[in-house]
């Protein structure tokens, strides 16, 4: 008895969950899966004289690392990128919790339009951005000389994108310009789903705004604000096109922009007459991985956990 009621209360396994994600599962493991894994392991041989492929181990990153032509390359290409990101942390993200903020007080008026209108550059096309802000900012014939002339400060007007000192800060910036509508509007989501009744028992109890927010609403999405951090730094360190479509893949001037996503164009695909190189290519993509994969695991294990800690 005690076997047929053990069998009579064990659930059929449910075949349709199966059904339902095989389809998904198999598009992204043919597309996102193997790619990254034929990657990796093509970035651990190099090929012979005869072209064909050898398997080296690590040398090849220890080439990339050491050698005089890999190196000054790739530790640029790092330097950029962590500038690239840490002007999106300071700049892209306080300005979308403070947009956030703005439209989710109940005082301001047609809120979805600012919502829309903010949030529009999001759906525009990388390439598009790029080749407007650089008629705009041109020398010869942009508006920039203009519209600040209308301010007084024509004298500031400068080559924003020939210097090697204003180029990658500039483009930084335009790329903040696009993409604060996302940061904004997930923080957006979390403020107003903050319970009405907490930020009303602290206003009774005399708290001021700036104390509403600063010791209810923003502690509340601190999970948030992890999400939306580690989404900045995912993206910016798998960024190219916008530095592309503007500086081309030499990332001029002198370097001066290229990141790892411009870095990793010209090693795999070859420019400047140059033969492309698809082992190194691979190469600097697996760097790419396992710095974008350090990223994800100390945000797993470090800051989730302790928001979970806080939480409990």
């Amino acid at each position: 008895m005690t076997s047929a009621n053990s069998a009579r209360r064990r659930k059929p396994f449910p075949v349709h969950i199966l059904v339902f994600l095989a389809p998904a599962f198999i598009i992204y493991t043919l597309f996102m899966i193997y790619p990254l894994l034929d990657s990796l392991r093509l970035s651990l041989y190099a090929p012979d004289v005869n072209r064909q492929e050898v398997f080296v181990g690590l040398d090849n990153y220890e080439r990339l690392m050491t050698n005089d032509l890999w190196q000054p390359r790739i530790e640029g290409a790092i330097k950029n990128n962590l500038v690239f990101f840490a002007i999106h942390m300071l700049v892209q993200n306080p300005i979308g919790l403070m947009l956030a903020a703005l439209l989710s007080s109940q005082f301001i008026r047609g809120r979805a339009i600012y919502r829309t209108l903010i949030f529009t550059p999001t759906v525009l096309s990388v390439v598009l951005v790029g080749f407007i802000w650089r008629m705009i900012l041109s020398p010869l014939w942009g508006i920039s000389t203009d519209f600040l002339d209308l301010f007084g400060l024509a004298a500031y007007d400068k080559p924003w994108l020939g210097l090697e000192e204003t180029a990658l800060p500039t483009l930084s910036l335009i790329s903040v310009w696009q993409w604060v509508g996302i940061p904004m509007m997930l923080f957006l989501a979390a403020l107003i789903s903050i319970p009405d009744e907490l930020i009303e028992a602290a206003r009774v109890d005399g708290a001021t705004a700036w104390g509403v927010f600063w010791r209810i609403r923003f502690r509340l999405i601190m999970p948030t604000v992890g999400i939306v951090g580690v989404l900045t730094f995912v993206g910016n360190f798998n960024a190219f096109d916008l530095i592309y479509t503007t500086q081309k893949a030499t990332a001029g001037p002198n370097y001066s922009t290229d990141i790892l996503g411009t870095f990793f164009y010209r090693t795999f695909f070859g420019v400047q007459l140059q033969p492309g190189n698809p082992t190194m290519g691979a190469t600097v993509a697996g760097v790419m991985f396992l710095i974008i994969l350090a990223g994800v695991l100390l945000y797993m294990f470090g800051w989730q956990r302790r928001m979970l800690q806080v939480e409990f």
